[in-house]
C-alpha cells in the first residue's frame, strides 16, 4: 500500500514538474517574442524620424550621412508600406515591387500590417503627413510559431509516453490473465481426470444409463472449458469450418440450459459458409454474448441470433430486449474489468473482443442499443 502511494506521489510530482517547465519555456518564448517585437518598433520609430528629417530638408545635399544610413540600413527585413495623406503609396521596403502595382494588393497589405502592428504617423512638414504600415519580419514570424511547434513536440512526446505506458499496462494485464487462465486449466484438469474415471466405473454399476449420459455431457463440457482456458495467451489453430453449423451448435447448447422464460430465435442461411475458425474459442464468444444478453434481460425476454452474408463478409447479430447500453459505453463494455453487474470480473466481453479481433481478424461492436429496449452486438468475420 505504501509502495503504491509513493509511486503515485512520484508520478504526480513528475507531472507537476513537467507542467512547470513547459510553462516556463512557453513564457520565456512569449517574453522574448514581445521584446523582439518592441525592438522592431523602436527601429521603425527611428526610421520614421529619419523620414521626418528628409521631409523638412529642401535639398538632397543637406541629407547628412547619419540620416542616409538610417534610411538605408535600419530596416533590413521588415516589410514596410508608407501611405500619404491621399491614400497613395509613397514608398515601400522589403516587398516585391510587382505586387505593389495592384492597388487591391496594397490595401490588403495595409489591413494585414495594421492588424500586426500599430501604424506610425510621420509629420512631413507643411501640414503633410505619411503613415507607416509595417508587418512582422520573417524572423519574428518564425518566433511567433515557435511556441506552437514546441507545444506540438511536447504533446507528441506525451502521447508517445502515454501509449508506451498504456501498452506496458495492457501487456502486464495480458500476462496476468494468461497465467490465471492456464493455472485454472491446470487446476481443473486434475479432478476432471478423476471424474472421467468415476464415470467409467459407474457404467459397470447398476446405474440408470441416462444419468451416465448427462454426466458425460458435463464432463465433455468441462474438458471444453479446460481447453479454452489453456489456449489463452497462445496462438490458436484456425481451421476451415462451416460457421453456420458451429454457431447453431453453440446457440442450441445454451438454449437447452437456459430459462424457459427466454424466447430464443435463430435465423441461419440454409447453405454452408466456410471461414477460418477455432471452434472452441468462437463457441466461447457466442456463449459469452448470449449469457450477457440473458443477464441484461434478467432471465426474461426475447433473444435473437441472426447470421447473414454480404459479399465476402459474414455478420452475426445477437439481439436482446434487455436494459440497453448508453451510447457513451459502446466501446467501454469491451474493456477489461468493465461490468455493470454486482458480481463478475468484467472479462467476458473483453475476451470476446480478443478472440474475434486478435485471433480471427474480425470485428465486434455494439451495432445499436436503446435504454430499456435492448441491444444488438455484431460480429464480422471474413469468408474464405
Amino acid at each position: 500500500m505504501t509502495f503504491s502511494f509513493n509511486r503515485n506521489v512520484i508520478r504526480w510530482i513528475i507531472i507537476a514538474s513537467s507542467f512547470i517547465i513547459i510553462s516556463l519555456i512557453l513564457w520565456n518564448t512569449y517574453t522574448f517574442f514581445q521584446d523582439f517585437k518592441a525592438e522592431e518598433r523602436s527601429k521603425m520609430k527611428t526610421w520614421s524620424v529619419a523620414l521626418t528629417d528628409i521631409g523638412t530638408i529642401k535639398s538632397n545635399d543637406e541629407v547628412n550621412e547619419v540620416t542616409s544610413h538610417v534610411i538605408t540600413e535600419t530596416i533590413i527585413s521588415t516589410p514596410v508600406i508608407v501611405i500619404d495623406n491621399d491614400g497613395e503609396l509613397s514608398t515601400s521596403r522589403n516587398i516585391d515591387e510587382s505586387l505593389l502595382s495592384d492597388s487591391l494588393v496594397v490595401k490588403n497589405l495595409v489591413v494585414q500590417f495594421k492588424s500586426e502592428n500599430t501604424p506610425i504617423e510621420v509629420n512631413m512638414g507643411t501640414k503633410s503627413k505619411q503613415f507607416i504600415y509595417y508587418g512582422n519580419s520573417p524572423l519574428l514570424n518564425r518566433l511567433k510559431y515557435y511556441p506552437l511547434a514546441l507545444l506540438l513536440i511536447i504533446l507528441l512526446f506525451a502521447a508517445v509516453v502515454y501509449f508506451f505506458y498504456r501498452s506496458s499496462k495492457i501487456a502486464e494485464q495480458n500476462k496476468l490473465w494468461t497465467g490465471m487462465a492456464k493455472e485454472t486449466a491446470h487446476q481443473i484438469g486434475t479432478p476432471l481426470s478423476s471424474l472421467v474415471g468415476w464415470a467409467e466405473i459407474l457404467k459397470t454399476e447398476n446405474v440408470n444409463p441416462e444419468y451416465i449420459i448427462e454426466i458425460e455431457k458435463d464432463i465433455d463440457r468441462l474438458q471444453t472449458i479446460t481447453e479454452r482456458f489453456s489456449k489463452i495467451g497462445s496462438a490458436p489453430t484456425l481451421k476451415q469450418m462451416d460457421i453456420v453449423e458451429v454457431t447453431k451448435s453453440s446457440y442450441e447448447y445454451l438454449k437447452s440450459r437456459s430459462s424457459k422464460l427466454i424466447n430464443f430465435e435463430i435465423v441461419l442461411p440454409e447453405r454452408e459458409i466456410t471461414v477460418n475458425l477455432n471452434e472452441q474459442l468462437f463457441s466461447w464468444t457466442i456463449e459469452n454474448l448470449v449469457k450477457n444478453a440473458i443477464d441484461a434481460m434478467k432471465g426474461k425476454g426475447d433473444l435473437k441470433l441472426e447470421l447473414t452474408q454480404l459479399e465476402n463478409k459474414v455478420f452475426i447479430n445477437i439481439s436482446d430486449t434487455g436494459k440497453g447500453i448508453p451510447k457513451s459505453s459502446f466501446t467501454k463494455i469491451f474493456e477489461p474489468g468493465y461490468t455493470t453487474k454486482k458480481r463478475g470480473w468484467g472479462l467476458g466481453l473483453s475476451l470476446a473482443k480478443r478472440i474475434v479481433e486478435d485471433y480471427h481478424n474480425g470485428k465486434i461492436k455494439v451495432l445499436n442499443s436503446e435504454i430499456r429496449k435492448g441491444t444488438t452486438i455484431q460480429i464480422m468475420l471474413k469468408q474464405i
